[in-house]
Formats: structure tokens, sequence, C-alpha cells
């Protein structure tokens, strides 16, 4: 075969392994819904933890009350 046809059949078949301008859109839409969706786990995730360091918190501070309560018992009942 001549080397301009060959050189011809390989530009034709390379440029069907381009993507067209459709595929393309499709491909950017479809990545950025699952973005979104990846964003929206992490704002929701990132709320979550602010809520239970609160909690945390909460519970450190009724710790303390209940030990503060359990020595003063301790004490009236002579037992430390």
């Amino acid at each position: 075969m001549d080397k301009r046809i060959l050189s011809q059949l390989a530009t034709r078949h390379d440029l069907e392994r381009f993507a067209t301008k459709e595929e393309l859109d499709g491909y950017k839409n479809e990545n950025l819904s699952r973005l979104d969706e990846v964003l929206v786990i992490l704002k929701r995730l990132d709320q979550e933890r602010v809520f239970t360091t609160e909690w945390v918190k909460r519970i450190e501070s009724e710790v303390e009350t209940h030990r503060g309560e359990i020595s003063k018992i301790k004490s009236s009942i002579k037992l430390s």
C-alpha cells in the first residue's frame, strides 16, 4: 500500500478515538453530579462533628459534676 493511504487510514483511525463534544459534556456533567454528592456528604459530616464535639463537652461536664457529688457522698459517709 501507498504510504499516503496508510497515513490517511491511521489518521482516520486516530480521529475515531477522539471524544465528541456531547460525550465530553456528558462526562463533565456526570462528574459534577458525583462531586455534588460528595460535597453533601462532607457537609453533613462536618455538621455532625460540630454536634458531637458539643455533646462530648456536655458529657464531660456532667462527669465532673458527678465526680464532685460522689466525693461529697463518700466524705459524708466516711468512705474516703
